[in-house]
């Protein structure tokens, strides 16, 4: 022993080494089991599910994952086969896969939405917005046709894979343990707790819609954050430094445009999700032959109300249009978007502070900005713009465009105690 310790002793930079490499091992291979016993846990939670009767009639439900694999630089793939699938195969559910890494899939996407009773959607907000995108532009007009009442009554799980996956925070509770926060997620689809979400479409003066679930960014932050990547060398400090040279351009930086906004829409009274039972078919019958036979009426015109458009000029260092899916009130009166107008007077010191914040929250409206509540707004941009805008985290180029909100156009699944929360910040 005395030996052991005189080696140590003398060998003390190998001996320091050595026991900061076992202690990193160690704290490893504990990590590895901790994530090993709660994905046992979600299986074990899941497989009650799967075990549940059904009548022989009854066909298995049908669920199709749209999974982004490049999500999380290449990792998403892996992390859905290792803690978000054998929970769906345990559940009962007769489980598709489609990967969203090619072109042109739009058709079979619509080929399998016919026959699908409920969409995971895999990966990030890039990935949300997407699966949407793609369905659009096989010329069915989603969201906005007869597709739509098909669609919208779909409900939609959503496994954050990705890098940024907004969404989760409205739908499931934080947790800084990734294989525990993608099995919860997983774990709230079985559950069948859903939220209707709002949606923006975003169409410029020829380009197809764009849809989005979170908002639209424009302005110097979203710029500076695109950036924050380069820096990686600099570690923790990244962020800071990102906006700290961004400062060096033209200061202050102004974005110049023109809004028309309309105000918020009365919210109509939720639907019954049973229909009343069909008539029979003498009846029906009858009443063809009433309406065919009946002498044709003449329409009264009705007066058609005037749109009550505000108009303003604007000249903001950022401006934001987001939903309200952040913050979302199940029994709000009103539909609404936030439409953040910031103030360009702003010093160097402050920009670069808020930029930290405006990474955690990218829809933060800091104090002194105007915000306007809409339901529709037409950004006009002067000629010559260049820049980009930031939707859902995707990067467009800036160009005019009218933004119309879709309210509660889509059900998400989201865990029972967000659910709940919502409902008792509603009435506090």
């Amino acid at each position: 022993a005395v030996k052991v310790l005189k080696t140590l002793r003398n060998h003390w930079k190998k001996t320091t080494f050595g026991v900061c490499l076992l202690s990193w091992g160690g704290n490893w291979l504990y990590g590895k089991h901790c994530d090993n016993l709660l994905r046992r846990a979600a299986c074990q939670e899941a497989q009650a599910f799967g075990n549940q009767l059904i009548p022989s009639s009854m066909p298995l439900k049908k669920a199709t994952v749209f999974l982004n694999p490049a999500a999380c630089k290449g990792k998403a793939r892996n992390l859905f086969e290792k803690n978000a699938a054998p929970i769906l195969h345990l559940s009962g559910l007769d489980v598709t896969v489609v990967q969203t890494d090619y072109e042109g899939q739009a058709k079979k996407l619509l080929e399998l939405m016919e026959s699908t009773d409920l969409i995971i959607i895999a990966g990030g907000d890039g990935t949300v917005q997407e699966v949407l995108q793609e369905l659009s532009d096989a010329n069915v007009h989603l969201l906005s046709s007869c597709a739509q009442a098909v669609f919208s009554k779909i409900p939609i799980g959503f496994i954050p894979l990705g890098k940024t996956c907004t969404l989760s925070h409205t739908l499931y509770p934080e947790s800084m343990n990734r294989v525990q926060h993608i099995t919860n997620a997983t774990l709230a689809i079985l559950k069948g707790e859903t939220v209707p979400l709002d949606v923006l479409q975003i169409k410029g003066e020829k380009e197809q819609p764009v849809f989005a679930v979170t908002g639209l960014r424009w302005g110097s932050y979203r710029d500076a954050g695109v950036k924050v990547s380069k820096y990686w060398y600099l570690g923790p400090l990244k962020t800071k430094a990102a906006h700290f040279f961004s400062t060096f351009k033209e200061w202050p930086q102004k974005h110049q445009a023109a809004l028309m906004y309309l105000g918020p829409t009365e919210r109509p009274p939720e639907e019954p999700e049973e229909k009343p039972s069909r008539p029979p078919l003498y009846v029906r019958l009858y009443r063809r032959l009433r309406l065919y036979w009946s002498s044709p009426r003449k329409e009264i015109p009705q007066e058609v109300t005037p749109e009550d458009w505000e108009e303003l000029k604007l000249s903001t260092i950022e401006l934001s249009i987001a939903t309200r899916n952040r913050q979302l009130d199940l029994t709000r009166t009103e539909d609404f978007m936030d439409i953040c107008i910031e103030a360009d007077a702003v010093s160097k010191g402050q920009f670069v502070n808020r930029g930290s914040q405006k990474m955690r929250d990218p829809h933060v409206c800091p104090e002194g900005s105007q915000c306007i509540r809409a339901s529709r707004c037409i950004l006009q941009l002067p000629e010559g713009t260049e820049g980009s805008f930031g939707i859902d985290n995707e990067e467009y180029e800036a160009m005019p465009v009218e933004v119309k909100l879709l309210p509660r156009k889509l059900r998400f699944f989201c865990d029972p105690r967000m659910r709940e929360q919502m409902f008792h910040a509603a009435v506090q």
